[in-house]
């Protein structure tokens, strides 16, 4: 019996996915995989018997990465599950940043008790005119899961798109319209967009991207949403050009002090992924993920280990190796399995950064004593016999 802790409520479709032979525990001391939304695990004492950890989200801020790739633990993530749910979002952004659509409903709420309000809103809604997003140039930096819905969604309302991502892949291009433009230099983007809309991870060269230097590069009256990481803009800068009128609304879903204290900021309280469909798609999306690992050893959007995938196990035997990205393992490897007699049947190894996964099929099962030689190999973080 596989036992399964969810550190935060999962949505039932997610978890009715898990085979028959899995169990949700409250133990988290005997759990074999880890469910989370956004509990922060860092100061979690992770389990000996932990193997992996999904991820009900894209972010992965509250896991510690390191800390379980050198405890050979695959964290997963679900890239897309939620995608749509915050796009919806970001176009809700755009309009609201066009039209003052909160004033507006904010004047509305003052004067519920004019008996001749709508006359009155006759004569007050000049003070929320705003602009039509039809035929403005649209900056979406970041071309992922997120950023490829935006921008398409964005062409079908006649903006004219512009898309930076250096690191796209295959897929996210083949998801991309043609209509979308691509643009080779972000400075581009700053300089030429009305709107721009920011879908990068947090990273040590994201943080603070947007910032004095680049928000001087931009039209003035530009409008900035930010559905991605509080930290990509710099809040310092933001308020300056806020107040200076460079920047003449700026739309954030993480709120903190600052921002909340911004005039012409819009801020919302992280709706990014808060649907009933976004939910239900990231719980079903983790718990497929970690079945697969579980039971087949396949790792698909691991954030610190490789993608590997070897399909069901048609022999005797698999086992998966989590180790260090390090020269001469494979040959360490196979070495100890050819003095043992042992002949391999399939295998795949794959790396990523620091850390590699070799996962080998074989006709007959190991000994306790090869699994031991295997697990000695300096550079081993974990040796698991899956079948």
């Amino acid at each position: 019996m596989k036992k399964i802790h969810c550190l935060n409520p999962i949505a039932a479709c997610g978890t009715d996915r898990f085979p028959a032979d899995y169990e949700l525990t409250d133990a988290l001391a005997e759990a074999e995989g880890i469910l989370v939304r956004s509990a922060s695990m860092h100061e979690l004492e992770l389990p000996e018997g932990l193997l992996a950890i999904g991820r009900a989200g894209a972010g992965v801020n509250n896991i510690p990465l390191d800390a379980c790739a050198e405890k050979g633990v695959v964290v997963f993530n679900t890239p897309g599950a939620n995608a749509n749910g915050v796009k919806e979002l970001v176009l809700a952004g755009l309009l609201l940043a066009s039209r003052d659509i909160a004033g507006g409903l904010d004047w509305c709420k003052a004067n519920a008790g004019d008996g001749n309000i709508a006359k009155t809103a006759e004569k007050s809604k000049k003070a929320f005119a705003g602009c039509e997003i039809r035929g403005k140039k649209l900056g979406v930096i970041g071309l992922g899961a997120i950023g490829a819905e935006v921008a398409n969604a964005a062409t079908h309302l006649g903006m004219e798109v512009y898309g930076y991502d250096p690191y796209i892949s295959v897929n996210a291009a083949w998801r991309l319209s043609r209509n979308v433009k691509h643009i080779t230099n972000a400075d581009a983007i700053f300089q030429e967009c009305d709107y721009i809309t920011v879908h990068v991870p947090l990273l040590d060269s994201t943080k603070g991207m947007i910032c004095k230097e680049k928000l001087d590069m931009m039209k003035d009256g530009v409008v900035i949403l930010n559905f991605s990481r509080d930290s990509l803009v710099n809040d310092d800068d933001m308020a300056e050009a806020l107040a200076s009128g460079k920047v003449s609304r700026y739309v954030s879903d993480f709120p903190n002090p600052k921002v909340a204290n911004m005039d012409r900021a819009i801020l919302l309280p992280h709706l990014g992924a808060s649907t009933k469909e976004s939910e239900d798609n990231c719980a079903v999306m983790a718990a497929e993920e970690l079945t697969d690992y579980l039971e087949n050893g396949n790792i698909r959007n691991s954030v610190n280990f490789p993608a590997c995938d070897m399909g069901v196990c048609q022999v005797e035997s698999r086992v998966a190796v989590l180790h260090r990205n390090i020269p001469n393992m494979i040959g360490q490897i196979t070495g100890i399995l050819a003095d043992q007699g042992v002949n391999i049947s399939d295998m795949t190894n794959k790396s990523r950064d620091k850390y590699a996964y070799t996962l080998l099929d074989m006709e007959h099962r190991l000994e306790d004593g090869t699994i031991q030689k295997l697990k000695d190999i300096k550079g081993v973080l974990r040796v698991r016999v899956v079948k």
